[in-house]
């Protein structure tokens, strides 16, 4: 990579990873669920004027984007709204690069090689590190929403790859099309009409402001970089330079709400950053009978699934 495309990439890593920090700061008082769809709405509606729709089948878009944006995000929010800090978010989020490796296995039937088992190993202590160090900040539950969040990412990543869907902003875009409604339902229902209407009364200029970044800055412009950069680049030079997302977003958390991560969230982050980049350099897999399989968000961008980067790329 250049060092122009490197800087792109640092930048991308960063615009990723202070956006944990600017949906804390912007839910408050809307409901999670509500808040992600209006989101989406955002991405949805001047995009789809823009951007041609890719060349898959609307049945692989509902998949994609109910796998990818609908569990994902919806898990996320609710998951920050139950008391995850968006930190400790960003990083738990990258066990979506484990999960993946995992069911590709199994579903793909792509074989891991022993480096790759190696980081996914490293990933899980990590995560178990974090996961018994909460210190009790963190309440359990917010912790395993976190999780499926990465969880639907994950499968979303194999199902897209299986589909030999073309990865790119279009993609994100289209996808976002089956994502308001359901979300908007479901907002209805965990959370009542009345608290969806308190919600959209109390939808003032601070969450206008932190959609506008999340929709605008993060998904739009951020995924329009960083595919710029993919097609010049080969994956495996771009995607760990997005580790640096978790880093940032616990950074800004550390100085902007003075969320200090204790020893057991830092030395467990450290080792899942170490997994996910032993996994993500570690080469290319075999598939059983002989054919040759992609590290799943390694593979060229021709034929690449979303790349795995962190949730809030989008």
């Amino acid at each position: 990579m250049t060092r122009r495309d490197s800087l792109l990439a640092a930048l991308v890593a960063t615009v990723w990873g202070f956006n944990f920090v600017v949906i804390d700061w912007g839910m408050d008082g809307v409901p999670p669920l509500l808040f992600v769809g209006i989101r989406f709405v955002v991405v949805l509606i001047p995009a789809l004027f823009l951007i041609p729709r890719p060349a898959v089948s609307w049945r692989t878009l509902a998949l994609v984007g109910t796998l990818m944006s609908t569990g994902q995000f919806g898990f996320l929010y609710v998951a920050m709204d139950a008391g995850m800090p968006p930190g400790l978010a960003a990083l738990v989020l990258q066990a979506q690069v484990v999960f993946t490796i995992v069911i590709a296995a199994g579903a793909l039937r792509e074989i891991p090689t022993s480096a790759q088992i190696g980081g996914v190993l490293l990933g899980v202590t990590g995560l178990v590190v974090v996961g018994l160090g909460r210190g009790g900040h963190v309440p359990a539950s917010a912790l395993l929403l976190c999780l499926l969040g990465a969880l639907s990412w994950g499968i979303g990543n194999v199902v897209s790859r299986a589909a030999k869907v073309p990865g790119g902003l279009s993609l994100t875009v289209w996808s976002a099309t089956v994502v308001p409604v359901p979300l908007l339902a479901l907002a209805l229902v965990v959370d009542g009409p009345a608290a969806v209407g308190d919600g959209l009364a109390a939808f003032g200029w601070q969450a206008a402001l932190s959609t506008l970044y999340t929709a605008g800055l993060a998904s739009l412009v951020g995924y329009g970089v960083f595919n710029s950069l993919l097609a010049r680049n080969p994956s495996a030079a771009v995607v760990p330079w997005i580790l640096l997302a978790p880093v940032v977003a616990m950074a800004s958390a550390w100085l902007l709400l003075d969320q200090v991560p204790n020893r057991a969230e830092a030395g467990g982050g450290l080792l899942l950053v170490v997994g996910v980049l032993v996994a993500l350099r570690s080469g290319r897999p075999a598939r059983l009978g002989g054919e040759r399989a992609t590290v799943p968000g390694t593979e060229e961008v021709a034929d690449a699934p979303l790349p795995l980067v962190p949730a809030d790329r989008r």
